[in-house]
């Protein structure tokens, strides 16, 4: 076991002791102790050191089997709390609430962190409720901060990691009772339980999957079939597996009204959660392949940010030399790229049957974008060409849809 993680995990215990194990006071029990001037992971333990130390030294606490992290290491262990060390290479946390309280420390990187609120939250089944999730408010976590952790509802929040590999050190509970289940957010209007799992409709769905290669003609009626009588829970789920599948057939509209119909005003959110799932999903695919932590940043207030004003408030905050406008603009010179039809700004396709070329995609392009953003409250919208509203419509139907907003 590392020295440094021993003494804290020891500090850690000692000091909730005296408070007799409240989990009220743990969260900032573990803040304190991870912000005391001798403590600090980012200031104390070097991470190629610390990394080295848990290669060669077997004398660990035993180790999970999460799938958390990319890894998740236990650095110590205590029957009430452990304290876990958590690499992020390119993944980035959903929506979620915790069945845990503590506090985390950026060790290394840096993120952007995003804390939200679930009104109106109604249960449909146990591991299903529908509500609104709002933002309340964003936040770029730079090397060292420290940040408390409350169970459930308490603490809603995701977290988009700009540097490879950033690394968090957690100090939490084991679990804090009543609190289950740990549910994941979809915006805007959905709760689930990312650890509950319908048999049937998992089956249901890989035969479905069969079923279009086997008898491509029948799947979709199928699944219009099949929405006509399941439950709202069994139906989303079966909506959202297929949703693929029944956009490129031109199904979807029909897949939805059926949907709605059958559910009534339960069903109004599920259009706009699904196509805000779907633009998330892009978003966070795309750190794959996106490594300049500029760049991450600017998918980070894309994913999670509504409106161009807001956008351009958290770029001035951190590149304050710059006017936001020309720092977006600067970014879109330096993502678009050549396609086998023509130039795309992330999944963004310059109109093809314009019949531009090259060159003057890439200007079009810039200009139209110039003209959309809105960075300012009382922007003004601009006249556009008809190629220009053509692109626009490019934009907006695009996960670059907040910018114009």
């Amino acid at each position: 076991m590392n020295p440094y993680f021993e003494k804290l995990g020891r500090a850690v215990a000692e000091q909730w002791q005296q408070q007799n194990f409240s989990l009220d006071a743990f969260p900032e029990i573990a803040q304190r102790a991870m912000q005391d001037a001798d403590a600090p992971p980012s200031e104390n333990l070097p991470l190629a050191e610390m990394i080295q130390e848990f290669l060669s030294n077997d004398a660990q606490p035993p180790q999970s089997h999460s799938g958390f992290g990319q890894p998740e290491l236990i650095a110590f262990s205590d029957p009430r709390f452990y304290i876990q060390i958590l690499f992020w290479m390119e993944g980035t946390t959903k929506i979620h609430q915790h069945g845990f309280s503590g506090a985390f420390h950026v060790m290394h990187g840096s993120s952007v962190h995003s804390e939200f609120e679930f009104n109106n939250a109604k249960s449909i089944t146990p591991h299903l409720r529908v509500g609104d999730l709002q933002l309340k408010q964003i936040e770029l976590l730079e090397t060292g901060r420290t940040i408390p952790i409350q169970s459930g509802r308490k603490c809603i929040h995701s977290l988009f990691h700009l540097d490879s590999p950033s690394v968090t050190v957690v100090i939490r509970t084991q679990h804090d009772p009543g609190t289950d289940p740990q549910f994941n957010y979809l915006p805007p209007h959905l709760a689930i339980d990312p650890n509950h799992t319908d048999a049937l409709t998992m089956k249901r769905n890989q035969l479905l999957d069969v079923l279009e290669t086997i008898e491509p003609s029948n799947c979709v009626s199928q699944i219009i079939e099949m929405l006509e009588k399941l439950d709202f829970e069994r139906g989303f789920h079966t909506l959202q597996h297929n949703m693929d599948r029944l956009q490129e057939t031109g199904a979807w509209e029909n897949a939805i009204t059926t949907f709605q119909n059958k559910h009534g005003e339960l069903a109004a959110g599920i259009p706009a959660t699904l196509a805000e799932h779907q633009r998330r999903e892009y978003i966070s695919q795309l750190r794959h392949y996106i490594e300049n932590p500029e760049h991450r940043f600017f998918l980070a207030l894309l994913m999670n940010i509504q409106n161009g004003k807001d956008i351009a408030t958290l770029i001035t905050k951190r590149f304050p030399n710059q006017p936001a406008e020309d720092t977006i603009l600067r970014w879109a010179e330096e993502l678009i790229e050549h396609s086998d039809y023509g130039l795309t700004f992330l999944d963004a396709e310059f109109p093809e049957h314009l019949g531009c070329p090259i060159k003057e995609q890439f200007e079009l392009f810039l200009d139209t974008l110039k003209c959309s953003i809105k960075t300012e409250q009382d922007s003004q919208t601009p006249i556009l060409t008809p190629e220009q509203t053509e692109i626009e419509e490019a934009l907006a139907n695009s996960c670059l849809r907040p910018l114009l907003l």
